[in-house]
This record gives structure tokens, sequence and C-alpha cells, in this order.
């Protein structure tokens, strides 16, 4: 096992919470992490028809069986839970009593959230991030392998093959989560669905096509962009509204949280394909802003990640909002500088007239052009 960039927010959050409650996507290390973490604590999965059921069934006595506490994996499984882990917290000061886990955001549901309010503390653990993946045994080796391959551990640590490792856990999540969060009865088409949605990387999310090209209804389509997101497979870039006197575009960015899963969605079979695919930019764009994203989740942090787009195609990759002030983000999957990258920079620039700013790209060294810092590929984690 390697330290998890987040085990420092694990251990603060420990201390000051009575639950605490772990959520991200299935495979991405949530178990490994809490076992590690509180050894003496007894591990129930809810993926045990047994167990399931015994706490549907009966909640209280199952809860009663664990007076120290215990980890609670896949808790969403049973969702009556919550209500009665609210009155053995409120009966109790230990911090770090109960550690419920699920790879599906089960804190979305009103009802669990206000159970659980200020009982619980909040930890989005991701796939690895490029730092993580550099301590593994034996870490990716350049740009292309990091995309490829992406953050889940078993892809990563254990080096199992992408291929035949995705194709499973595309399976998995279609026949099992996907039923699990919402009732879908055709599941080839959503699969052909998710396949679709990897296409879209980088571009905002257009209902109606996405309808047109599945064959279903546009509400359908924002459904199952629910449960996708629900379920950490993709998120959306929000845009960013502040008014400029411009018009803005105001539709949300398609990315996916892994990469790895992306390239295995696009068909791409290896990680020399990545050096002239088509797919190259979309996919090194989703790479950086999603290690952005793992920076802020492993400290607690919620996003503050936007992009900006004005009615004449003005555009600038990413938004860092700081609140009163906020940071321009370029991304270029290009190892040799072009000033036509810095444009978006410049005109935010004198649209706003703050200054400064990043430009993200390929090649190696970070250093400083006029106003803007270039960072290099692998040097983005305190942006």
């Amino acid at each position: 096992m390697i330290s998890r960039d987040s085990s420092k927010q694990l251990k603060a959050i420990s201390t000051s919470f009575k639950a605490i409650a772990i959520t991200g996507p299935r495979q991405s290390g949530k178990t490994t992490l809490t076992k590690s973490f509180f050894p003496a604590k007894p591990y129930i999965t809810l993926e045990n028809p047994t167990d399931r059921n015994l706490a549907l069934a009966d909640p209280v006595s199952f809860l009663k069986a664990f007076p120290t506490g215990a980890i609670l994996d896949e808790v969403q499984k049973a969702p009556e839970l919550f209500s009665y882990l609210q009155g053995i917290l409120d009966a109790s000061d230990e911090k770090g009593k109960f550690i419920l886990t699920g790879s599906n955001n089960f804190l979305l549901l009103e009802s669990i959230s206000q159970s659980l309010a200020g009982r619980v503390g909040y930890l989005d653990l991701l796939p690895f991030s490029i730092h993580e993946t550099e301590i593994c045994p034996r870490p990716p080796s350049g740009l292309e392998e990091n995309i490829f391959l992406g953050g889940y551990p078993s892809v990563v640590h254990d080096r199992t093959t992408p291929q035949d490792w995705f194709a499973s856990y595309v399976r998995t999540y279609v026949e099992r989560d996907v039923r699990l969060v919402k009732n879908i009865a055709d599941l080839v088409t959503f699969q052909r669905f998710l396949y679709l949605c990897a296409g879209r990387i980088g571009q905002q999310i257009n209902l109606t096509n996405l309808a047109n090209d599945v064959g279903v209804d546009h509400k359908t389509i924002q459904s199952w962009l629910g449960v996708l997101q629900a379920s950490y497979i993709i998120y959306s870039l929000p845009p960013y509204y502040k008014n400029f006197n411009k018009r803005l575009i105001k539709t949300s960015k398609l990315y996916f949280y892994d990469t790895g899963l992306a390239c295995y969605l696009l068909g791409i079979k290896n990680s020399t394909e990545l050096v002239n695919h088509g797919y190259r930019g979309p996919l090194f764009e989703n790479f950086i802003i999603t290690e952005l994203i793992k920076n802020r989740y492993n400290q607690g942090k919620r996003s503050n990640l936007f992009y900006w787009r004005d009615g004449s195609g003005n555009e600038i990759d990413v938004l860092i909002d700081e609140g009163s002030i906020q940071i321009p983000v370029e991304i270029k999957s290009a190892a040799t500088i072009n000033m036509d990258f810095f444009k978006g920079l410049h005109y935010w620039e004198k649209l706003t007239g703050q200054k400064g700013g990043h430009l993200v790209f390929t090649g190696e060294g970070s250093k400083t052009h006029q106003d803007f810092i270039i960072n290099n590929w692998r040097d983005v984690k305190h942006l």
C-alpha cells in the first residue's frame, strides 16, 4: 500500500467529527485506506447479502452489534441505517466512531444529509493523483502512459492489464451500479450512451444532440448524466457566470474522473497511440483538470474550478475562483511554446484588469512569460 495524499485530511476529520463519510468511484482505494487507517474497527460490507438483509430488516440490532463503531462499506445499499445512526452519534462524544464508505455519492440524498448534518466529516477519494502514481512500485513512464493508465490502483499499482480491467469495470458498473442508482431497463442503450460520452470529453453538454445519437428523449439523457455523476464516472465543469458585459456561454463541459477509463471507451489500446491521436488534446485537458480536482478533494476542499467562454468564442480552459480574484489556466497538449497559446490569457487580463495566470503544457520545466507562469504537466499540484 502507498500513502494516499488524502491521509492528512482523513486524520484531521477523524478527530473532529463523530462519523466520517468517504465516497468516490468503485475501486478507488476506499476500503484499503479505511482498513489501514482504522485497523481496530470491525469491517462490514453491505455488498454481503447477509449483512445487508440484517441492516435493512433490523437496523437497530445491526448497529448494536458495534458498540465501539465500525467501518460500514457500501453503506448506500442500506439507507435506513442513517436515521438510526443519528441517535447513536448524538448519544456519544467519541470522534471517528463510524466510518461510512460508498461508491455512489449517497450524501446527495437529502434525507441522509439531514440525518448526518453536523455529525459527519466528508472526504471524496478519487483514483491516484500524479504524485501517488509516482510512488507506485512501477510508476508510469511518461505523460502518455499516465493518461492511458489513469489512476485506478488496480491498473497503476498492481499493473492489471488495462483492457481487461476496464472491460470488467464497465460491465460491473453497468450491470450492478446502474441498476442500484436508477432502475434502468435498457442496459445496452445505456452502455452505448456511456461510450458516446467519452467522445464528448471537453465539449459543452448538448442534451438534444446526445438524445438524438442515443435514441432516447431529452429527460432520459439528463437523468442518465445524473447517474454517471452520482457514481463518479463523469463530472461537469460549470461555466463562470460573472457578467463582463459579454454574452456568456452557460452550459457545463463534460469530463471523466479517470482518463484510463476514457481511453478504454475511446478504443485506445496502448499509450503509444496517444502521441498522435485525435483525442490527445481533450484527454490531456481532462487529465490536468482532474488532477486539479483531486488536489482539492485530497485537502477536503470543494472544487472552485470553472471554465469561461463568451459568445464571440473567447475562452479560458479553467478559472480558479479565489473569491476576490479568478486565476486563469490554459491547457495545451504541446511541448513547444507558441505565442498564440497566450491569446486567451491576454484577453482575460484586458477584460478584467487581473494580471497573471498559468499555461500548462507537455514540455519540460517551468518558466515565466510576461505576467504568466508556464507549468510542466507534472507541476500542477499547487494550482
